[in-house]
């Protein structure tokens, strides 16, 4: 079981307020625009999970040269979540270099925590999987990312 029962949504007291993310790596720091317009639920439920500091700590635990880095896995091994999901909200937007997507399972429903960051185009994953952000500084910190480096903080920047 996860540390939460009930996903965050859009309007939400709780959820911190601006739409920029910085993760901290070992690598260094990136900084990430989020869309609220395109995916408000997603955009409230990863900074209300940033916000309690549940990505502190975690580990890119699927990391795919060329394609992408995976983490938000409080197990480390693809299996973990925050204990809730989340509802799919595809969008037009498109899978580029730096994109910023929710992972999920084989059911469209099943986003949590984990994310992915892409290191180039990946048009075959448009309109598959949410895309809520993009990569706006620290690109190279993104394809410096291995599978196991940790992300030491995650904050909602305003």
């Amino acid at each position: 079981m996860g540390l939460f029962t009930s996903a965050p949504k859009a309007g939400d007291k709780d959820i911190p307020e601006g739409n920029h993310i910085k993760i901290e790596t070992e690598k260094g720091e990136i900084l990430i625009e989020l869309y609220p317009d395109s995916a408000p639920n997603h955009v409230a439920n990863f900074k209300s999970l940033a916000g309690k500091g549940f990505y502190d700590g975690l580990s890119f635990h699927r990391v795919i040269a060329g394609f992408m880095a995976q983490g938000g896995d409080p197990d480390g091994n693809g299996t973990g979540g925050p204990g809730y999901a989340i509802d799919a909200e595809f969008n037009d937007r498109k899978h580029v270099r730096g994109t910023l997507a929710m992972a999920r399972s084989a059911n469209p429903n099943s986003a949590g925590s984990q994310f992915y960051i892409c290191f180039g185009p990946q048009p075959h994953l448009d309109g598959q999987y949410t895309i809520f952000g993009q990569v706006i500084e620290g690109m190279q910190a993104v394809d410096d990312i291995r599978q196991g480096d940790v992300m030491t903080r995650v904050s909602v920047l305003p």
